[in-house]
């Protein structure tokens, strides 16, 4: 049966067995078991030096434990043939053979195998390379039509061939956790290259390959210690690439989340390699519309930040108001509530350097006639940490913030809004009512002077308007007007 199977698999060309594209491991040996036809059936896809002599339809516990690495490979070998899964009802039986190699793959490397071999690994990477590695169709990549803010409710994009890839991907997580696989060996196949290829398949639009690869590439970085600063180097690049070149990539909510870990193991204090992650990368990360479908992991990544090194606390709150939304009421909802969980982690002296940027920015989103807006920056008032910080800095805080609640209380039109702002402002007589008494005689001699220069302003162009209209002008004449 198996000889039928094998047969309707593509075969090669009668070339050197040196010469196939998909030869792991070429070299001269030729000879295996097996009558002329099955070894025939096999050559057409398996190089000779790779079968050795073991035909991969056998059963793992049907061979000798001093062969059963050769079925291994020999297997690995099989699956190394690549199918069309556009087309449900083509080479439906090939498909199915090797589904089930896959699966007995899979159960080989959960069991405890002996250690791998230097051939088993690379047969392994190779078999893992020519079926994940692969270039996405342009179609799925391209989004025209999305303009980043609703990327969230559009129906993910499943691939075809999940049946095979997510045995690939499981085959994959077991060898690089299996405690049968030597760093040392893998580092040389499980290289750059392989990183690279493993980070560039984050794009995918399938959830649950990205799943899949941020599973594996945890495990790689925890594994293979050599390979740590060029992943989080590949990282900093598609997150470059992200932010100030295409505005798309699907998988930057999993790295994000790979990368939370990773900061809870950074040493302290902080490198300078680190405190530049965090400026030039992760802050940045603030800017794209399509925010909100990674931002709880990017916010958590800023406050392991914070709570590894206090002190940049001050860096991150500077960053969020350079890229703050102002035109975009959801974002600006979001970074309220980052700046929010920032403020109760903040000490003293950092808060001291940014309070009076950052209340002049809470002003004028005190005033937003968007009210949730309104309302989420009222609310920071509910937080005993923020109130604290607020009461201990009130000289000048109260000043900046007080016209934005008077404003407010005269004519927001939600109700939910001018009730929240007539509590702010109640806790904050409360809290130093001669402050606030004094804060109401500035504000009603600034709306004094504000007034009148409206209208000075108005008798200027009824003076302007007055004199264009006495001196009537004939085609380039020069008119002399007064404003005095």
């Amino acid at each position: 049966m198996w000889k039928q199977i094998l047969g309707k698999l593509p075969r090669k060309p009668p070339k050197s067995d040196s010469d196939s594209p998909r030869n792991p491991n070429p070299g001269p040996n030729s000879s295996s078991a097996g009558g002329p036809a099955a070894k025939r059936a096999s050559a057409a896809v398996f190089p000779a030096s790779v079968i050795a002599g073991i035909e991969p339809l056998l059963a793992f516990k049907d061979v000798p434990s001093s062969e059963k690495m050769n079925l291994f490979i020999s297997k690995l070998s099989l699956c190394c043939v690549v199918f069309d899964f556009t087309d449900p009802m083509k080479n439906v039986q090939e498909k199915e053979l090797k589904r089930a190699t896959l699966l007995e793959l899979l159960d080989f490397v959960s069991q405890n195998p002996p250690k791998f071999t230097e051939p088993a690994i690379l047969a392994s990477c190779k078999m893992c390379s020519v079926n994940l590695f692969r270039v996405f169709p342009p179609s799925t990549r391209s989004s025209s039509s999305s303009s980043g803010e609703n990327d969230n409710d559009d129906e993910p994009t499943f691939d075809p061939a999940w049946s095979h890839l997510q045995i690939v991907y499981d085959f994959l997580l077991k060898l690089v956790t299996s405690p049968s696989l030597e760093t040392k060996v893998a580092k040389k196949y499980i290289n750059y290259a392989f990183i690279l290829k493993i980070i560039d398949l984050f794009d995918s639009e399938d959830p649950r390959e990205r799943d899949c690869l941020k599973a594996i590439l945890h495990r790689v970085y925890g594994k293979f210690m050599v390979h740590r600063p060029f992943i989080r180097k590949c990282m900093s690049s598609v997150f470059y690439r992200f932010v100030f070149e295409t505005e798309k990539h699907n998988g930057i909510a999993e790295l994000l989340e790979i990368f939370g870990s990773v900061i809870t193991g950074f040493a302290l204090p902080l490198k300078e390699e680190h405190k530049i992650f965090l400026s030039r990368v992760l802050i940045p990360l603030h800017k794209p519309k399509s925010l909100g479908i990674y931002f709880q992991q990017l916010s958590y990544c800023v406050s392991q930040f914070i709570e590894k090194e206090p002190k940049l606390a001050s860096c991150v709150i500077k960053g969020l108001l350079k890229y703050w939304p102002v035109t975009n009421s959801q974002k600006e909802v979001m970074f309220l509530g980052q700046l929010e969980d920032i403020l109760e982690i903040i000490n003293m002296a950092e808060f001291q350097k940014v309070m009076v940027p950052l209340f002049w920015r809470l002003g004028h989103c005190i005033n937003n006639y968007h009210f949730q807006v309104a309302e989420r920056t009222l609310f920071l008032w509910n937080n005993d940490q923020v109130v604290n910080l607020i009461a201990h800095n009130r000289q000048v805080i109260v000043p900046i913030i007080f016209p934005a609640l008077e404003k407010n209380s005269e004519h927001h039109w939600n109700q939910a809004v001018l009730n929240l702002t007539l509590n702010v402002k109640r806790m904050l007589a409360e809290m130093d009512d001669t402050l606030i008494v004094a804060c109401i005689a500035n504000y009603k001699e600034d709306r004094a002077r504000k007034k009148s220069e409206v209208e000075r302003r108005k008798e200027v162009w009824e003076r302007l308007e007055n004199a264009a209209s006495l001196q009537p002008v004939t085609g380039r004449t020069p008119v002399l007007v007064s404003l005095v």
